[in-house]
């Protein structure tokens, strides 16, 4: 139930609000396998006023999201960003679509990190041999701490002039790696 409960805070927090399932069960295999995205309806999406939490937090929701990603077999989509970027907050709005939003629950446990002006849990993505530059700045990582998409990690900085279905497509494309 607790897992439940952190992952309903991701999404408020990141002002998403979207309906969640309970943990899925254990499967053998490390992680899920990669199921491609969906085909989406819609040409684009609102973008979200401020789809990033508090800094404090960042550190906390992300040693969640990997127990939580271990227990559930799904990989970690880190989305780093800050609410003054028109690019993540169209991020944001993409990845509250219905259909994006039931596939990227359904593969990751996605965590919104707020990294302030590009001043703050930097450390963040170091982890995974990412230096955050400009953002959004988007790593996907596997329950053991693999990042899979190092040398693309900031090709969603355009996403105001990205189609949702490039969006997903491009993150398929990711989790596919691994």
């Amino acid at each position: 139930m607790k897992a439940f409960f952190m992952r309903r805070s991701f999404l408020a927090a990141a002002g998403l609000g979207l309906a969640l399932t309970a943990t899925l069960p254990a499967q053998a295999a490390s992680t899920m396998p990669a199921v491609p995205a969906p085909q989406l309806s819609e040409t684009s999406a609102p973008p979200v006023a401020t789809p990033y939490p508090d800094t404090a937090v960042a550190h906390d929701q992300v040693a969640q999201a990997f127990a939580l990603a271990q227990k559930t077999h799904r990989k970690v989509l880190l989305d780093f960003g800050g609410n003054w970027c028109p690019d993540c907050k169209m991020l944001s709005g993409i990845f509250a679509l219905p259909d994006a939003a039931r596939w990227l629950d359904s593969q990751f446990v996605v965590v919104p990190v707020n990294v302030g002006r590009i001043n703050t849990n930097l450390d963040l993505a170091e982890r995974y041999g990412v230096t955050i530059k400009a953002v959004p700045t988007v790593i996907i990582v596997t329950p053991d701490g693999h990042a899979l998409n190092g040398d693309g990690s900031t090709a969603l900085g355009n996403a105001r002039s990205m189609s949702p279905q490039a969006v997903l497509d491009l993150i398929s494309g990711w989790n596919k790696r691994g």
